[in-house]
């Protein structure tokens, strides 16, 4: 007998997205794209206390998710805030930490 159950589009996005924000270290990235609108990988790096190869492998989980894009300029890699996807992940946030069935409107939940 197989389990013919599935997580929902926006469960598997909204996955993917926690868990690329799953790191301080790309918190931090995200929150300092956020402030810019482009920047270069140095900028990047000047800015966390971690190595280059660290942040690049941040950079690459990032990027994999949607939340930010890349663009190779030479010598350097430019990034920035992919806007449609940020506006998605806020929603899906927002609609996830926001569900009817979490509360009543004086914020108690189930288990108060």
């Amino acid at each position: 007998m197989t389990d013919e159950r599935k997580y929902t589009e926006r469960q598997l996005q909204l996955a993917s997205f926690a868990k690329a924000m799953g790191h301080p270290a790309r918190i931090a990235i995200l929150q300092f794209l956020a402030q810019q609108r482009c920047c270069f990988f140095g900028d990047i790096h000047e800015v966390l206390p971690i190595s280059k190869a660290t942040v690049s492998q941040h950079l690459k989980e990032l990027k994999e998710s949607g939340l930010i894009q890349g663009s190779i300029e030479p010598p350097k890699v430019r990034y920035c805030i992919n806007r449609a996807n940020w506006e998605l992940a806020r929603a899906a946030f927002a609609g996830f930490f926001s569900c009817a069935s979490c509360g009543d409107s004086e914020g108690t939940g189930c288990c108060e």
